[in-house]
């Protein structure tokens, strides 16, 4: 039985059939879910889901992308639910930073504070973070290693694959692969992937987004994590059986002990 561990089942493009796309994946051997905060106005939606589907668990947190919205005390009144099992998305993007010197100066330095501040979280709260990187690796490594983020662990969402990101398997991370690795352009992915112990792999659609080949521009769900699991089994020589058996067992690991 397979975990999606990154999957924003509270993304309104399920709304109409959420039921139907968790049947879909249960009939495709995914056992459990687990919803990451990303926009805090979503947080109660992906509660009620995780209440709802006795196999589904979310995370508290802010994305990068809404680092002004942070709200610790707002977040702290879901800390305490059976159901919640880590921190995050949160982190560092720089993908869309502004193009004006003081205005993009001032995001970096918000984004790291809120990152910062989340990984204090993580570690008042004893649970793992989910961590988002885009176009900030070394940043974000910093980051990670000044707050002593190894205490809690976390995974590498959506691994980019900068190899400098590695040796935070030393700290606790694990990587989350998704629906990248199918792409005819994820040569980096394809190379580094070997690199990363397979006892810190995960496996994640992201959904709505980063559908895997070939379903490439339709709505990702989490069905289709059988797909990345059986190119993950291809690229390191791997059965199907093993990637699912490690995969899970690595996010049982991680979320839920």
């Amino acid at each position: 039985m397979l975990i999606d561990t990154h999957i924003h089942l509270d993304n309104e493009r399920y709304n109409e059939d959420i039921d139907d796309v968790i049947a879909r994946a249960v009939l495709q051997g995914v056992e459990s879910f687990i919803i990451p905060a990303a926009d805090p106005k979503h947080l109660e939606r992906a509660q009620a889901l995780a209440h709802r589907y006795s196999n589904t668990y979310f995370a508290i947190g802010v994305h990068p992308y809404d680092c002004r919205a942070y709200d610790e005390a707002f977040l702290l009144r879901f800390a305490s639910d059976e159901k919640c099992v880590a921190v995050g998305e949160c982190g560092l993007d720089y993908y869309r930073l502004p193009d004006d010197e003081a205005e993009k100066l001032e995001e970096k330095a918000t984004q790291a504070e809120v990152f910062r501040a989340q990984i204090r979280l993580a570690k008042r709260l004893q649970k793992p973070l989910i961590v988002h990187i885009r176009d900030a690796s070394h940043d974000a490594k910093m980051i990670l290693l000044e707050e002593g983020a190894g205490e809690v662990g976390g995974v590498l969402h959506c691994f980019n694959a900068d190899e400098e990101l590695l040796s935070l398997a030393n700290e606790g991370f694990y990587f989350g692969i998704g629906g990248v690795l199918t792409f005819s352009n994820a040569k980096k992915l394809v190379h580094v992937l070997p690199k990363i112990p397979r006892e810190k792999l995960l496996l994640e659609t992201d959904g709505p987004y980063l559908t895997p080949h070939p379903h490439r521009g339709e709505r990702n769900e989490p069905a289709y994590v059988t797909l990345v699991a059986h190119k993950m089994a291809q690229l390191l020589d791997m059965s199907y059986a093993q990637v699912v058996d490690t995969t899970t067992q690595n996010a049982r690991n991680l979320f839920l002990n």
